[in-house]
């Protein structure tokens, strides 16, 4: 009589309760990338918004425009962007002009949370399209990005990337 191989049923127990555990533990590394890839989104849009700010800062100062603040309305540059100490405005016409993507409604929202005047820095916040709309709604979403305009001619635009419940 021949002997049959095989494995038995413990072997085969043994070896599902090893791909278990496993999966267990390799799951969640797995499960946050969606998280982890909102947040490198959010980070880019970041990097896009500076990037932006250094090239219309350097335009402004060519105009010799760069000192010049808000004063009832925004100064612009020759080509009409919004501009605050140099820097884009925290406006349709100023950040959001300037910057390549943002305007794109099917990537992105936006929307001004403080207009600037006089004294006080104006800020924009944007987030992922379909998540929000309005300023107090999207930072509501833990997940976005907010430009505070430059504050005086010694100082630069202030980002910063929220990104608690991305």
């Amino acid at each position: 009589m021949k002997k049959q191989g095989g494995f038995t049923l413990i072997e085969l127990v043994v070896v599902i309760v090893i791909l278990g555990i496993l999966a267990v533990t390799a799951a969640p590394r797995f499960l946050n990338l969606q998280s982890d890839a909102r947040e490198s989104s959010l980070q880019g849009l970041k990097g896009a918004m500076a990037g932006a700010g250094s090239i219309v800062y350097g335009k402004a100062a060519i105009e010799g425009k760069e000192r010049e603040e808000v004063s009832g309305a925004y100064p612009t540059l020759d080509d009409s962007t919004q501009i605050n100490f140099g820097y884009p405005a925290a406006t349709t016409g100023g950040l959001v002009k300037v910057v390549q993507g943002l305007e794109d409604s099917d990537e992105w929202v936006y929307a001004e949370d403080t207009p600037g005047v006089v004294g006080t820095a104006g800020t924009l916040v944007a987030t992922f399209s379909g998540n929000a709309s309005g300023a107090v709604a999207i930072k509501n979403t833990g997940c976005y990005v907010q430009y505070t305009e430059a504050d005086s001619e010694t100082s630069t635009p202030d980002i910063s990337v929220t990104a608690t419940s991305c």
